[in-house]
């Protein structure tokens, strides 16, 4: 496509026509899947290309056409897709059963890594997803406590149950479709303020728990203030409220051991998915002994903690979790990956400060955001980071998200939902693919740009 400017509705008219066996399928989807999808994120107009076959960095889908994927399985892939590793203990598993209906070894195998990767983790109880694992680390914490309200973070997601929908997205005070205004008022959302914290820890003697992302809402999209875990950690133990760390994003990838490890501050409780099961269903709750053991009590103990669940460290889950922990456990995969995404979050900034587009890419370890906004120096995350915590959270709906993706798309690049994640499978080519079809992208929807 030539580098000239055009409009969304021309851009959004080639799109389509270059995918024909994509839409056919989108199309057909609408029959059957609400909107045509199976997760909010995959929301995009006209439509997501569906992707035939992934290996590595890349990704091909129906009309032949290949991209570099920043989607990583919404982060699970660390290790790119496919992985030989990976694909090899499944493949190995399978051949053994799917689910056998009583304990295996591997679950005994993939708990042991965890506790000695994982600060704190004295027990680890599976689930298949993180929402199910934030969703029993806070029934745990609220048994152990005796108290009912949790207090969560303006932004940050923690899945899509009840208990935490409230204040993922602004009107922070609105209740979310479907959750009951009783349910919704045991969830006291603030902001990300330690005097907040401080002043309704000591006046509410009902909170249970506090949790937050603890890389900053939406995987470090809105950065917390320096020393806010430190401040928690203490105010937590101060006040007698159990700290949760949701690390289902951050967990293994910032460091082996999430950011508890980089940040020195450990939490009764933490949540884990995505890398955890290297790229298959799964999840879990690691952290004191004292508070995960009412949930292995017998059945007529009216201490005990319920928590079926029929994929619960199902033996493929195992088999690729422990797959991939063995390979990021030294630290070296999240190295690299920090590298390339450093170089990368460097260019796509070159990029803007050249063209004098007002935005920035950010981020920590291996994940990038994009941002674009008036104030925005071009190609300056500080300023970026300036931007109130409203501006950077609501980023994804701009008017020019859909154009930008849609033209990046067009070139060959998969970001995703403004930003994306990396794995060891991306490279210096990787970036310079993206880095050209981004400045491309730019020029193409140049009038949609702030100004």
């Amino acid at each position: 496509m030539p580098e000239t400017q055009t409009t969304a509705s021309d851009l959004m008219t080639a799109y389509v026509e270059a995918h024909p066996r994509s839409r056919a399928a989108f199309e057909r989807a609408t029959g059957v899947l609400p909107g045509g999808l199976t997760h909010d994120t995959r929301a995009l107009a006209p439509f997501l290309p569906y992707i035939e076959r992934a290996q590595g960095a890349r990704k091909w889908d129906l009309d032949g056409h290949e991209y570099v994927d920043y989607a990583m399985g919404h982060g699970a892939l660390i290790l790119g897709h496919a992985h030989p590793a990976v694909v090899e203990a499944v493949r190995r598993q399978i051949g053994l059963g799917t689910h056998h209906g009583a304990n295996h070894v591997l679950e005994i195998e993939w708990a042991e890594r965890i506790r000695a990767i994982v600060p704190g983790a004295e027990l680890v109880r599976f689930t298949s997803s993180g929402t199910e694992a934030t969703l029993l680390a806070l029934r745990v914490a609220r048994a152990a406590m005796g108290r009912s309200k949790v207090v969560k973070f303006r932004g940050h997601f923690h899945g899509w149950h009840d208990a935490v929908m409230p204040g993922q997205s602004p009107p922070w005070d609105a209740i979310p479709q479907g959750v009951p205004a009783a349910v919704a008022s045991q969830t006291i959302v603030l902001p990300p303020d330690a005097a907040a914290v401080e002043a309704m820890l000591a006046a509410d003697p009902d909170i249970a728990a506090v949790i937050l992302e603890p890389s900053g809402a939406s995987w470090g999209t809105v950065p917390l203030a320096p020393r806010f875990l430190q401040d928690l950690r203490r105010l937590t133990t101060k006040y007698q409220v159990y700290l949760v760390f949701d690390e289902v994003i951050s967990g293994f990838r910032v460091a082996p051991g999430g950011i508890q490890q980089t940040s020195g501050v450990t939490a009764d409780l933490v949540t884990m998915a995505k890398i955890l099961a290297g790229g298959l269903p799964g999840g879990a709750v690691a952290g004191r002994r004292d508070l995960l053991e009412p949930i292995g009590l017998p059945g007529s103990n009216r201490k005990k903690i319920q928590h079926p669940g029929t994929y619960n460290a199902n033996p493929l889950s195992a088999s690729s979790g422990v797959a991939c922990l063995d390979l990021i456990r030294d630290g070296r995969a999240q190295a690299q990956c920090d590298r390339t995404a450093a170089a990368l979050r460097a260019e796509l900034n070159a990029v803007m400060a050249k063209l004098g587009v007002h935005g920035a890419a950010y981020g920590i370890s291996s994940g990038f955001h994009l941002a674009f906004d008036p104030a925005i120096a071009p190609g300056d995350p500080e300023s970026a980071l300036a931007l109130p915590p409203d501006t950077l959270k609501k980023q994804r709906g701009l008017p020019l998200f859909a154009p930008l993706t849609v033209a990046m798309l067009m070139r060959g690049v998969h970001v995703f939902a403004m930003g994306g994640f990396l794995s060891i499978a991306h490279g210096p080519e990787d970036v310079a693919r993206t880095t050209e079809a981004f400045e491309g992208a730019l020029r193409q929807i140049e009038e949609m740009l702030p100004r």
